[in-house]
């Protein structure tokens, strides 16, 4: 069926939203709702799963939406699905409380047959990198304040991650053994340079937009090595997502831009959504 079509059936508000305000189609997917894979399916991760700053929300805490990517993926798929997903998530959060939260991992179970992760960029300090960047930038908005200031610290960052990331695909296969384990990456929140990006919405030096760009990209590699280390299923939004960054017209634009602050400030929004589930699903089979 048409993953459009799908959701029509099982979340015809959804659908409606996208049809009226995007006018993009939604790719097809081979996926069969019910199938044995998809039956049981349980979502771990932050908040580029939950759904922050999209309507519908479901946990004020954690910023679940029952329009957040795996909340489609369920409705489409008709699975029994636990969302463990939460704003603010870091690899910690999987096995210890996040606030009054349970750990995501407790959601798993002998029984579960699909399991989503989307984890690493709070390890890294998404939030810390923006506002670092967005505070330096006034100092020099042409060159490159924010890459001067971290220098090869990010880069560090994400190599010091990646043996946790291995560390979490291997617990889950343990807790779970009959689940497809499918570790998503982030998508593309940037162009490669910042030609196009408008101070206003955008408020970072030019210079390090093409820096912020390869860490996001830098990131989804160790993502992608760890899961092929793991037999783990990895999902690449970064090459699906590339020209709808942030900095992209409002009608085609996955990512909202930091400026106006607020929730979705750099998160998907509900085509950014819709579109990166059609992707993961594409990768489920």
């Amino acid at each position: 069926m048409r993953f459009a079509r799908g959701i029509a059936t099982t979340a015809a508000v959804v659908s409606a939203s996208i049809s009226a305000t995007t006018g993009i189609a939604v790719a097809e997917t081979d996926g069969t709702a019910g199938t044995t894979v998809t039956s049981r399916y349980v979502a771990l991760g932050d908040s580029y799963a939950s759904g922050t700053g999209l309507s519908e929300q479901q946990d004020s805490q954690c910023a679940r939406s029952a329009r957040s990517w795996p909340a489609l993926l369920a409705k489409v798929y008709k699975s029994s699905f636990k969302n463990a997903t939460c704003t603010a998530a870091t690899t910690r959060s999987i096995w210890n409380h996040q606030g009054s939260k349970p750990p995501q991992a407790n959601s798993l179970s002998a029984d579960t047959t699909l399991v989503t992760l989307t984890i690493g960029g709070n390890d890294i300090g998404f939030s810390e990198i923006i506002a670092t960047c967005v505070s330096r930038a006034s100092s020099d908005r042409n060159g490159s304040p924010c890459q001067k200031h971290y220098g090869d610290q990010l880069r560090q960052r994400i190599e010091k991650l990646s043996p946790r990331i291995g560390a979490v695909l291997q617990d889950i296969k343990r807790r779970s053994p009959r689940a497809r384990v499918v570790l998503v990456g982030y998508p593309s929140l940037l162009p490669a340079n910042g030609a196009d990006c408008k101070w206003e919405s955008v408020p970072f030096a030019k210079g390090d937009i093409p820096y912020l760009d390869r860490t996001v990209f830098q990131l989804n590699e160790m993502l992608r090595q760890q899961a092929a280390w793991n037999s783990t299923t990895y999902v690449d939004l970064y090459t699906a997502t590339k020209g709808a960054d942030m900095c992209q017209p409002a009608n085609k634009r996955f990512i909202e831009p930091v400026v106006p602050l607020g929730a979705m400030s750099a998160h998907p929004n509900l085509t950014g959504h819709v579109m990166m589930a059609a992707q993961i699903s594409r990768s489920i089979g």
